[in-house]
């Protein structure tokens, strides 16, 4: 592709496609906006890990072919998730659509076994993100959320905001 040498070859191929499909990249970052790598929604999420899956490919190409596809690809991708962000902030049907609704895992103090058991969230990691979260008293927990993203938000202190929990499912106690 560039010299004769094949291991200089693989070498110089290696370092160029990088360097060129990161320069495209932050690019399109750039022209996308700050939200294009957020985890904000599962839309978001999986479109790091694709970036991430191309830019991997691009730089292994072994032809201009399979580059221009990968760097296209990557164009596709960030048009997309404007278009996707774009219409869900327009349209509520299509927001349900696309976007999965945070589930309350727990509330005052008390953990929503049936919640778990639905999500598939063991007890052990809730615990666990208590402990991340400096919960030092269980009655303290005004609210967990598993988020669309599956982050787990721990909401503790003396009072909560019904609204931080608008738009939350509530499964019913078991």
């Amino acid at each position: 592709m560039f010299v004769d040498e094949p291991t200089l070859d693989l070498f110089l191929r290696g370092v160029l496609l990088t360097v060129l499909t990161l320069c495209w990249v932050v690019l399109l970052v750039r022209i996308n906006g700050l939200r294009s790598f957020s985890k904000m929604t599962n839309f978001d999420f999986v479109m790091t890990i694709a970036v991430g899956s191309l830019l991997a490919g691009a730089a292994q190409s072994t032809s201009w072919g399979g580059y221009a596809q990968a760097v296209a690809a990557m164009a596709a991708l960030f048009a997309t998730q404007y278009s996707v962000a774009r219409l869900r902030q327009r349209f509520d049907p299509f927001e349900t659509l696309v976007q999965n609704t945070p589930v309350l895992l727990m509330r005052d103090g008390k953990i929503i076994d049936k919640a778990l058991m639905e999500t598939r969230v063991a007890k052990s990691d809730l615990i666990a993100k208590l402990r991340e979260a400096n919960v030092l008293d269980m009655s303290k927990v005004r609210a967990v959320v598993l988020e669309t993203t599956g982050d787990i938000s721990v909401l503790h202190g003396d009072e909560l905001s019904e609204s931080l929990l608008q738009g939350t499912r509530t499964v019913t106690r078991s």
